[in-house]
């Protein structure tokens, strides 16, 4: 019986397969390394090649360390982070190495469209803020420095159309990633041809690929594909969506009554909408692939990262000596954080060590000598908390719907109680952290089993595919003590802002 599903997560470092059952249970992973290179500051580039590669070991592995058939397979389907992009020829052979989402190459470039009123003509037109690596600005680089780069591609493709056209041989796009890239006009369900105009690109737009639905079957494993994979010849590939929109899925998030707060290396915090946020714009948003319905996410890289920074470098030794005595820093720092909430603390930290607000610099403030390790990671906690925070009340403004009752957080902050709880205090709302830890190839599966009608429709196969495996319950008195501190937090935000 065929009853097993893939799902393949291209990642910032490794890709990843998955093999998941009809009940959403993740039977196994298997991960192999993506080869990044940095040609020049601020360029962050990926081999499409070795990426293929390594869905394939990855999925070759994940069959023979499992024992799984080919034939008990029913679908696979691809995730993969948004915009940037992938340039491939008619024989799907990638003409330029792949940018990553990470890229910054056109941050100046955008400075000048925005001088011009570009940018904020284009952010109206497509529902969301531009950043570096939206499409829009990317082929306007292209063109003032790779001007060869339009003769020699035939199709431009984002990250997991780039693997499922190798899976394939179709070139396609759903409209998730078309959002996340900043070319859809979010209203009508197409590219956005005016924006293309408003950008000077509108001379790629036949570059693009085709948009199907996201919860479709978009073709059928080729035999050379089946060669590499060790699938069968003709197994079906699901459109599938980017991963923003995949978090969510995978978390349980399919209606307004929840909010999908990822706390990793970046603060994505996404609702889902009846109309698409215009005016302003949400930094990302795109078509959900459930029926008319949008998803809307604030964001930055002001989340569990910079704790990991503290972790891995003011802490080396502590986790060296953590690792040694059978523990782990993050182990040590939960509890050396759950010390500390039986007192009085008002250090604030500001998680900007990658980029704030207004150039704000990331900081501590407020130390005395009697504090602690734990009163320091406890503001660290926080101060990661308050930046969702945020986001979360901006999206909240913004969308003027009635407010979600539940968070569901994934990302690594999701593992520590104590931060969960924190959510929980400082959003006055119930946090749910889904089971589960490959998000990314669990919406695969869960595309792949809405798809092929094993379930009868996305928002069935979530519910039968997610279950919640911690809950945390808000505290008034916490929800008091940290409105307080928010306050404050934001009062100094705003002054350390007029100085940049």
């Amino acid at each position: 019986m065929r009853e097993r599903l893939i799902g393949i997560d291209a990642g910032g470092t490794m890709t990843k397969a998955a093999l998941f059952d009809l009940e959403g249970n993740e039977i196994a992973c298997q991960s192999s390394p993506n080869k990044m290179h940095f040609p020049m500051p601020g360029w962050t580039e990926r081999d499409p090649d070795v990426m293929w590669r390594a869905a394939c070991e990855a999925i070759r592995n994940l069959l023979e360390v499992t024992g799984t058939r080919p034939e008990d397979v029913a679908g696979v389907a691809p995730s993969g982070y948004g915009a940037g992009a992938y340039f491939i020829d008619k024989d799907l052979n990638s003409v330029r190495p792949g940018l990553v989402s990470t890229d910054t190459r056109t941050l100046d470039m955008i400075e000048e469209m925005r001088s011009t009123g570009m940018v904020a003509e284009i952010d109206r037109l497509v529902g969301a803020r531009m950043f570096a690596t939206h499409l829009i600005p990317l082929l306007r680089w292209f063109d003032a420095h790779e001007p060869d780069l339009l003769g020699r591609t035939d199709k431009l493709v984002f990250c997991k159309d780039f693997i499922r056209a190798r899976l394939t041989g179709k070139v396609s796009t759903d409209p998730t990633d078309g959002g996340i890239a900043g070319v859809f006009d979010l209203a009508a369900g197409r590219y956005c041809e005016e924006a293309f105009s408003v950008g000077g690109v509108r001379h790629w737009m036949d570059k693009l690929p085709e948009v199907g639905p996201s919860i479709d079957v978009a073709g059928y494993l080729t035999a050379e594909a089946a060669r590499q994979t060790g699938l069968n010849e003709g197994t079906p590939v699901i459109r599938g969506v980017v991963d923003v929109t995949g978090s969510a899925i995978a978390s349980g998030v399919t209606d307004p009554d929840f909010i999908s707060v990822v706390a990793g290396t970046f603060s994505i915090n996404s609702v889902i909408l009846d109309r698409p946020l215009l005016s302003p714009p949400p930094f990302i948003q795109s078509a959900f692939p459930i029926g008319d319905r949008f998803i809307a996410t604030e964001g930055a890289a002001t989340s569990a990262s910079n704790v990991e920074w503290i972790f891995s470098t003011l802490l080396e030794a502590e986790g060296a000596r953590a690792k040694a005595a059978g523990s782990s820093i993050y182990e040590l720092g939960n509890k050396l954080v759950d010390e500390a909430l039986q007192r009085e603390n008002d250090i604030l930290f500001l998680p900007y060590l990658y980029g704030g607000p207004d150039r704000v610099p990331g900081g501590m403030l407020g130390l005395c000598a009697r504090h602690t390790l734990g009163d320091v990671l406890r503001a660290a906690f926080e101060g990661v908390v308050f930046a969702h925070q945020t986001d979360i009340e901006r999206l909240l403004i913004q969308s003027g719907g009635a407010r979600p009752s539940i968070a569901r957080m994934a990302g690594g902050a999701s593992k520590s109680a104590q931060w969960c709880q924190m959510f929980a205090d400082a959003l006055d709302m119930t946090v749910e952290v889904a089971d589960g830890s490959e998000f990314g190839a669990k919406a695969g599966a869960i595309c792949c089993a809405a798809a092929l009608g094993l379930h009868s429709s996305l928002p069935d196969a979530a519910r039968k595919m997610v279950r919640v495996a911690r809950r945390y319950v808000p505290q008034a008195e916490r929800n008091a003590a940290l409105a307080r501190k928010l306050t404050a937090y934001k009062t100094v935000v705003q002054s350390l802002s007029a100085l940049h």
